[in-house]
């Protein structure tokens, strides 16, 4: 029997994401924090008496981490949705609202991969030159396609430049809608969630559309707790208008955030202290990556806002494979930007393998 003829034709064409593990003494391709957000006493005993609770279910409204955000963010918990990073949301956000789905290109493959696994279509507009968004481009799609929900990465993956805000405001206002007063016309003539995926925000140190959610009642803002030491945990959560949280939730699955990560989470966003030492480190060490990649003649790397830096090789994929060899693990971008690699800013120890592994073999 050909099981194939069984599946959905939008599944049928969809590849898989890929995530391999590869064996290695540096492992610097996954966007992770070098660095694990839990690692004193204090936070190993609240664990352990979690551990003697796993009889029981989670708490499906994760109320004292919601609560814990909303008090650091100093918004309501009702204005928060918590999933298992942000994959889940996405995927709650398309299966909630459809399609059509806008995002720019190169960006986050979830954004296209859920899309056309929940049989929505999508819509790609490629940046410009400077990888930022083009706007002009993207609203004259607004206005063809209709969109139900935007998605911008900012800082962007795998650019890592945050986009223009000026942009980014822009579609939100050509997208939005306000309270009519009588004989006036609506604020936009399409209707769409412009979702501002923040996965990267604690490197950037500002937050400059959290502000604005009282004002544009269409604005939805992504955070994730995986870049800052706690991908393990896949925890993730959603920031947007009370009504907007309502309608996602209905599709939430019960329990979806179990005890142990709930407990872990809390007791990292506790220990700030400790997360905002680690996030001080990844910042200087992109700088000195940065700096030390300029003066490599045939690397190109591109400013980042990010965790990691993108950069142009000559021959990519052999740069790719001769780090391998060595030990050292990155990114082949080959397929995505052509003749560029992405490298996670790790360790200042690992940083500086990865930096002379690569000017020996350039």
């Amino acid at each position: 029997m050909d099981i194939r003829k069984l599946v959905k034709p939008n599944i049928r064409s969809l590849r898989a994401y890929h995530a391999e593990e590869i064996p290695c003494k540096v492992k610097l391709d996954a966007n992770e924090s070098p660095y694990s957000a839990i690692s004193n006493q204090r936070s190993a005993i609240s664990l352990e008496k979690n551990l003697q609770t796993l009889n029981r279910y989670p708490d499906p409204q994760a109320k004292a981490l919601k609560n814990l955000i909303a008090k650091d963010l100093r918004i309501k918990s009702g204005n928060i949705l918590h999933g298992n990073g942000s994959d889940e949301l996405i995927y709650y956000m398309i299966t909630t609202f459809g399609g059509p789905v806008m995002y720019p290109v190169p960006t986050f493959s979830m954004y296209g991969i859920i899309s056309q696994a929940l049989g929505e279509k999508k819509i790609e507009i490629p940046l410009d030159n400077k990888f930022d968004l083009d706007v002009e481009k993207i609203l004259k799609g607004i206005e063809k396609y209709k969109p139900k929900l935007i998605f911008l990465s900012s800082p962007n993956n795998p650019t890592g430049n945050c986009f223009s805000s000026d942009k980014i405001l822009r579609i939100i206002k050509a997208t939005s809608f306000s309270k009519q007063r009588r004989g006036e016309r609506p604020f936009a003539p399409t209707l769409s969630l412009v979702v501002v995926d923040e996965a990267y925000q604690p490197f950037t140190g500002k937050s400059e559309f959290l502000p604005l959610l009282g004002k544009y009642r269409n604005l939805v803002i992504m955070r994730t707790l995986s870049k800052i030491g706690l991908a393990g945990l896949r925890l993730g959560f959603l920031i947007a208008n009370e009504e907007i949280i309502n309608e996602v939730n209905k599709v939430r699955l019960p329990f979806n955030v179990n005890s142990l990560s709930q407990a872990v989470a809390i007791e990292a966003l506790i220990n700030k202290k400790q997360l905002r030492t680690y996030i001080t480190s990844i910042i200087s060490e992109r700088k000195r990556l940065f700096r030390e990649m300029e003066k490599i003649d045939g690397i190109t790397p591109y400013p980042s806002d990010a965790n990691f830096i993108l950069f142009r090789a000559a021959n990519a994929v052999r740069v790719y494979k001769c780090l391998l060899e060595k030990g050292v693990l990155i990114r082949d971008m080959t397929g995505v930007i052509e003749n560029c690699l992405r490298v996670t800013v790790g360790t200042p120890g690992e940083n500086t393998v990865f930096l002379k592994a690569l000017k020996q073999l350039i």
